[in-house]
């Protein structure tokens, strides 16, 4: 509707718009999250959990709301419609932008539970919003290098248990739990760093998603790979508030998780670890196949939603 703004203009719209929604849906969840905080029981959490994941599913469809009132973006999107709602789920993507977030929830929200992120422990300062994503447990993980981890081994342990209690409180409500597994966004620069041997994606750390599996692997419905491509290149976040992100396409797919990954050891177990990078790998190379299809596909209408 706002389509024919000025960029900037619709930015600053979107950016207002977003502002005010956190700020309203984000009262509401610390008032219920204050009662969780209090009185920490299990009775209480599991009838306020549900009320908390409401709020946020809420804030992200008013999201939707904004983003279909200044934005001009294409859609192309399959796989979303057969999604089952019920149950819990792991959600793997790749990441190239802070769009990718909102994309996903865009697309998922109402076709299956909400999605919850592994997050860097430093955003928890971010205001407002690091305190809702305390709120709505949001487990909150500390980055490692390689170099920390060989001198301290044990550091690897604080992650497990970090990712063991999170997981604990997913189990009592339907949840989607979901892992970049590369770790950060792709750039060229972070590709030729690390000698990545795809294409268009780094090279996956299979850590979270091992940990999460052998945690929850038992209550996943499924695996949820869900490929974003950006066919005019990868927007900014500001960008995408201007409107200056044409055409977005996805692709999901569900994928089964086999049994055994529930009970394997990723860290202790050479046999089941070299499996995993197997099943990770394959998954990653369709992925950049997938990718390399879509950009040199032609344009198809797509969907302003």
């Amino acid at each position: 509707m706002l389509s024919f703004l000025p960029p900037v203009l619709r930015g600053v719209i979107a950016f207002v718009l977003l502002v005010l929604n956190t700020l309203f849906w984000c009262a509401l969840l610390f008032i219920l999250a204050l009662f969780k905080l209090i009185l920490p029981f299990q009775g209480v959490r599991t009838f306020i959990d549900p009320w908390l994941n409401r709020i946020a599913t809420a804030w992200i469809s008013c999201n939707s709301g904004w983003m279909a009132l200044t934005q001009r973006t294409r859609w192309d999107v399959q796989g979303v419609d057969q999604l089952p709602y019920k149950g819990w789920y792991l959600v793997n993507a790749n990441h190239q932008s802070w769009v990718d977030i909102f994309a996903l929830q865009h697309q998922l929200n109402h076709r299956i539970p909400m999605l919850k992120f592994f997050i860097k422990q430093q955003l928890i300062y971010v205001p407002v919003i690091g305190l809702a994503w305390w709120a709505l447990d949001f487990p909150f993980m500390k980055r490692h290098s390689r170099d920390a981890l060989r001198k301290n081994p044990g550091l690897r342990d604080q992650d497990r248990e970090t990712t063991r209690k999170a997981c604990e409180k997913f189990a009592l409500v339907p949840t989607s739990i979901m892992n970049f597994a590369e770790g950060t966004r792709f750039t060229p620069e972070k590709h030729r760093r690390t000698s990545s041997p795809y294409r268009h994606l780094l090279k996956p750390k299979a850590g979270a998603l091992a940990m999460s599996l052998n945690a929850m692997g038992e209550r996943f419905h499924s695996l949820i790979d869900a490929t974003i491509v950006y066919p005019a290149g990868v927007p900014s976040f500001w960008e995408f508030l201007c409107g200056r992100c044409p055409r977005v396409i996805m692709r999901v797919h569900q994928v089964a998780i086999p049994p055994e990954f529930a009970q394997g050891d990723y860290d202790k177990d050479s046999e089941f670890r070299g499996t995993f990078h197997r099943w990770l790998g394959d998954l990653w190379e369709r992925k950049d196949a997938e990718i390399d299809t879509l950009l040199q596909a032609k344009p198809t209408q797509g969907k302003r939603r």
